[in-house]
């Protein structure tokens, strides 16, 4: 990589974490491709970015940023996920920890605050903000499917009375 690319590859990926709510740091070294890009797939579908970079690049492009405290992870043959989303990292890292023995997580940081595995399997049992926003959507609906049953339920109660009035007229009419 010449150095200009390295400057434009730092300064995009700066830009990406200071966009972040969340970094999730792994080991990966053993992977094979197909599982590299199955992680990468399943990161993507869930609004997170998954980077297998070199550690010097990376540290430079922390250095301004709210995970600067979190450069010392950066050893070895280390990988990074991270979004906007808080969880979205932590929940598909957690998930393919479990799955492939050559991938672990190693730390990370929420926030700006460096977090240690226990706090990554925390937020990773939290609701993603797509999940939150359909319970939201739920509650706030929920009164309102209640309020319309309620008043359309006296037009149809109206309509079974009529409907039993007039079958038993016809009944009565037919003997």
């Amino acid at each position: 990589m010449k150095r200009s690319e390295k400057e434009n590859f730092v300064k995009k990926l700066k830009d990406e974490f200071s966009d972040s709510s969340s970094l999730v740091v792994a080991h990966y070294s053993g992977l094979t491709v197909s599982e590299a890009e199955d992680l990468r797939k399943e990161m993507r579908n869930n609004g997170a970015k998954f980077k297998v970079t070199k550690n010097r690049l990376t540290k430079l492009a922390l250095e301004s940023t709210k995970f600067k405290d979190i450069s010392d992870l950066f050893k070895g043959p280390t990988a990074v996920a991270y979004s906007s989303d808080p969880v979205a990292p932590a929940k598909v890292a957690v998930v393919f920890e479990k799955k492939l023995d050559k991938f672990k997580i190693i730390g990370g940081s929420y926030e700006g605050e460096k977090i240690d595995l226990e706090k990554i399997n925390f937020l990773a049992t939290l609701p993603s903000l797509d999940e939150l926003r359909g319970k939201i959507i739920g509650l706030v609906s929920a009164p309102a499917q209640k309020i319309a049953s309620v008043v359309i339920e006296p037009g149809g109660s109206l309509a079974r009375l009529v409907s039993a009035r007039s079958n038993s007229l016809e009944e009565s009419n037919k003997v």
